[in-house]
């Protein structure tokens, strides 16, 4: 029945926009991060990320990623500055201990500015956290 079903609670994997110089085009750039704080990896990582709201949207962007080692990160994929004036989505699946996990991240519009930026655990760079 419903009382057996168990729903695990996704934590210590957080999503971070870090603001970082590209050497090839010479430009600071706003890049998003998976970061995994837990002492095991998370395997079968999977992102739906997407910006909008109330009169625009972008393209939905879907991406895998293997496997997040214990602290440690990867990247996800460039964040133009337009699409930070939009809520920005991302949505996380991962297994962990054979459990699949789910959770969530939003970057309200125009929260992700040199302003807020603040340290990020295992990265060592500064950024926006959601967590």
């Amino acid at each position: 029945m419903k009382k057996d079903i168990e729903i695990p609670i996704a934590k210590d994997v957080y999503v971070a926009i870090i603001q970082e110089w590209n050497e090839e085009f010479l430009s600071k750039d706003w890049n998003a991060y998976i970061l995994n704080n837990s002492t095991a990896p998370i395997e079968m990582v999977m992102i739906i990320s997407k910006g909008y709201d109330d009169k625009r949207k972008t393209s939905v962007m879907r991406h895998t990623i293997g496997v997040v080692d214990a602290k440690s990160y990867h990247k996800i994929e460039v964040v133009l500055e337009d699409v930070l004036a939009l809520k920005n989505e991302f949505f996380v699946t991962y297994y962990a201990g054979n459990k699949l996990y789910e959770k969530r991240f939003l970057f309200e519009q125009n929260s992700v500015n040199e302003g807020n930026l603040v340290p990020i655990p295992i990265i060592e760079k500064d950024g926006v956290l959601v967590k």
